[in-house]
């Protein structure tokens, strides 16, 4: 049943180095499209295999936040895959950050969904996955493409958006991942929209929850942004994991 009360916080919050011994990070690259698409990939030192998470950033293109989120997902034994968006633009890195928001909102949504699903093609044939078991987390921009690619890709097995714009409700019967949708309690412009896809998930028989953390606003799992706020994100994060391990 949706609840609007946060699970137990768990002690998995925090950044990662680059750098940490636990892990193996750094740029990939994937052909999509006849374009090649950039990301960022992140996954367990051990030889695995390890399951994936798909990783969308927020309108600001594919920050070092976003690269660390992905880090994190590795710390907890997942391969993550942040993909940017932006590559067919010169890459996130390249662009002024002024531009990025507008780059991505006249950008098609389908070609959004695309590049996730041929990322997670490009990550079943690495050794060290088991693609079948896969998850997305999504922020903003990115919560709202990660509720679309759970409309557009049958094979995802959990999603976690976080205060995106949910699709439109006739597509719902489509999603066949387990959803978890995260909220801040003062986003009133994403929130109005949860009574159309929390009846829209219910009717059509979805694994769906949301949470909303009170007294906080949109965007504050960044610890990189003035919204920041560390409780909330730290326990978002742990609901994020549980769900994952459970689901995927």
């Amino acid at each position: 049943m949706p609840s609007d009360t946060p699970p137990a916080t768990l002690a998995v919050s925090g950044t990662v180095s680059p750098d940490d011994s636990a892990i193996q990070a750094g740029p990939a690259e994937f052909a999509s499209g006849g374009a090649q698409v950039q990301g960022y990939l992140a996954r367990p030192a051990g030889p695995g295999p390890f399951p994936v998470i798909l990783v969308c950033h927020e309108n600001r293109g594919l920050t070092e936040h976003i690269k660390d989120v992905t880090r994190r997902l590795a710390k907890a034994n997942y391969v993550g895959l942040a993909v940017d968006l932006l590559s067919r633009q010169g890459g996130s890195a390249n662009i002024n950050a002024n531009d990025v928001p507008g780059l991505l909102g006249n950008t098609a949504p389908e070609q959004f969904v695309s590049d996730f699903v041929v990322g997670w093609q490009y990550l079943q044939s690495q050794t060290f996955t088991i693609a079948a078991r896969v998850g997305m987390v999504g922020f903003c921009f990115g919560g709202g493409v990660t509720w679309r690619v759970a409309v557009g890709m049958p094979e995802l097995k959990a999603a976690v958006p976080f205060y995106g714009p949910h699709p439109s409700v006739e597509d719902v019967p489509k999603i066949q991942a387990a959803v978890r949708a995260i909220y801040a309690g003062r986003d009133d412009r994403i929130n109005q929209g949860i009574p159309a896809i929390e009846a829209a998930m219910q009717a059509a028989s979805k694994v769906y929850e949301k949470i909303i953390y009170p007294d906080v606003d949109h965007a504050f799992h960044n610890d990189t942004g003035q919204r920041y706020v560390a409780p909330a994100a730290q326990a978002a994060w742990a609901s994020t994991l549980e769900w994952f391990g459970k689901y995927v």
